[in-house]
């Protein structure tokens, strides 16, 4: 007779067992996972909280600045009116790239991107970043974009001053 006894499997784990199996910290694999869901979570929380309307804010104001401008004869109309073209061309080629992010598809080249604000479609890609939180975190993207947006007002002023804009009318 042999006082043996037969092994326990992970099924048939005593009441005690399963209380000392819960108190054990996780998987490390899932804790750091867990982290990075949460610091990824917590950026994009980020992005949004951080998105005031302050840019939402500038793009109606250019926007209606332009407008406003055309009508007292300040600006021609073919400005605003491309302006306002290339802000929704910009505007859906991140509503595109976004999809195409989320679906793991063929991506719009970010120099594809920064061209058509460069053109115009800054306050459409300053518009998008923000309400479809697209492109709106990487900062090297961020940076380009702003001078995207500077080179364009720069070339604009100057259009305006030296009354080259004048030859759209």
């Amino acid at each position: 007779m042999t006082n043996s006894k037969p092994a326990k499997t992970g099924n048939s784990a005593s009441p005690q067992t399963n209380r000392a199996q819960k108190n054990r910290p996780q998987n490390n694999r899932a804790q750091t996972n867990n982290r990075a869901q949460n610091s990824r979570t917590q950026k994009s929380n980020t992005a949004a909280s951080g998105s005031s309307l302050m840019p939402l804010l500038l793009v109606l104001i250019f926007l209606a600045g332009l407008i406003g401008a055309a009508q007292q004869h300040m600006l021609p109309y073919g400005i605003a009116g491309m302006y306002l073209t290339l802000s929704l061309l910009t505007f859906i080629a991140y509503a595109i790239d976004k999809s195409a992010a989320k679906r793991g598809k063929w991506r719009t080249k970010e120099s594809t991107l920064h061209l058509l604000a460069l053109m115009g479609g800054w306050p459409g890609a300053l518009f998008a970043q923000n309400v479809l939180r697209h492109k709106s975190v990487k900062a090297s993207f961020r940076n380009v974009f702003w001078l995207t947006v500077v080179a364009n007002l720069a070339v604009l002023g100057y259009g305006i001053k030296t009354g080259a804009v004048d030859m759209f009318i």
